[in-house]
């Protein structure tokens, strides 16, 4: 999976998936320009943004649906913004369950596209990398990599954007949403060989009926 932390930048790729891990303002200070009208169309540069929807889904995040249209080219799309709300900055989300649930629904959303997923938040290096991070573990983990190296695989992100998961308790908080995933893949692990087990019954008996009616009607 692809990344940008530039929005400008992901719209030019042709990206439809946006994630957004910072309010516009926090404690009076502005964090983040709004780059969609809060109704209608509104003019950014080239492009014309028309708000579609948006839902709060609970309140840790929400989604919006953009309709965006380049005035130079013509070109249309829809993109799909998941703006994460809970997360301080410089700071970490209250628990790992928000924004475990929340990644699950933005990937679940771009899945089967090739465009790079845009994810910004104030800075694009604390926040941002911090669930870059956590994403790219765990997407290691779900194609079954034998070996997770977390340490490295940020060094290998900071070669690419200095400061990526700014801090110490950032860097903890992806140690603890790595741990909450694995426990819950473990968890549901006997689930799921119980139910391997109950397909694998339910092939035998379907070779031993077919055993069966062969018999028979060679009598």
């Amino acid at each position: 999976m692809a990344w940008s932390s530039l929005p400008a930048a992901g719209v030019g790729a042709g990206s439809v998936v946006m994630v957004m891990l910072t309010r516009l303002t926090e404690s009076g200070e502005q964090l983040c320009h709004r780059y969609w009208p809060e109704e209608g169309s509104e003019l950014y540069h080239i492009y014309e943004v028309h708000l579609v929807s948006e839902h709060i889904w609970c309140d840790d995040y929400l989604v919006r649906s953009f309709y965006l249209k380049n005035q130079r080219t013509g070109e249309t799309r829809t993109v799909t913004q998941f703006h994460f709300l809970s997360w301080p900055e410089n700071g970490v989300p209250s628990s790992t369950k928000a924004l475990l649930e929340f990644r699950r629904k933005v990937n679940k959303s771009y899945r089967g596209r090739s465009c790079p997923i845009v994810v910004h938040c104030s800075d694009g290096a604390g926040r941002t990398g911090t669930y870059c991070l956590i994403d790219m573990v765990l997407n290691r983990m779900a194609k079954g990599a034998k070996e997770i190296d977390i340490a490295a695989t940020l060094e290998h992100i900071r070669d690419q954007r200095p400061r990526t998961v700014a801090t110490k308790m950032q860097f903890e908080f992806v140690l603890m949403a790595v741990a909450e995933e694995v426990h819950a893949i473990l968890k549901a692990l006997p689930a799921h060989l119980a139910q391997l087990q109950e397909k694998k019954d339910k092939e035998k008996d379907k070779e031993k009926e077919k055993e069966k009616d062969s018999n028979e009607r060679e009598k």
